[in-house]
């Protein structure tokens, strides 16, 4: 299970999960979904390129499994904890190709990845 922020301050959400945690957990945890690619804890510096303040909403995901808002957000198979509705903002592009030579799918958490293509 995820950490629960324990301070509001510095809230940031992951740019690839939505987990919100503060800036200190996401850098002594670790994101809980991410961390196998993005290793916030080994390039503390990730956190800042990688998570952002600008979100918008709180979901709190207790049984990923049962919930229709788990599965409509795309977060059905993530570890239980506080998600953002929207995170505004992109992971670097070098991220993005990493994420891609692992086979892992980038879906945008700002909700441009349901807008009508043209």
């Amino acid at each position: 299970m995820a950490s629960v922020p324990h301070n509001t301050r510095q809230l940031r959400a992951c740019l690839v999960c939505s987990l919100v945690k503060n800036t200190e957990q996401f850098r002594k945890e670790g994101c809980e979904n991410c961390e196998p690619f993005l290793q916030f804890k080994r390039h503390p510096e990730r956190v800042q390129e990688c998570t952002s303040t600008n979100f918008d909403g709180l979901i709190a995901l207790m049984k990923p499994d049962d919930s229709w808002v788990a599965r409509y957000k795309k977060i059905e198979n993530y570890a239980c904890g506080i998600y953002a509705v929207g995170v505004q903002g992109r992971i670097p592009e070098l991220v993005e190709d990493e994420m891609a030579q692992r086979n892992i799918p980038y879906i945008p958490r700002d909700g441009s990845q349901n807008l009508p293509q043209n």
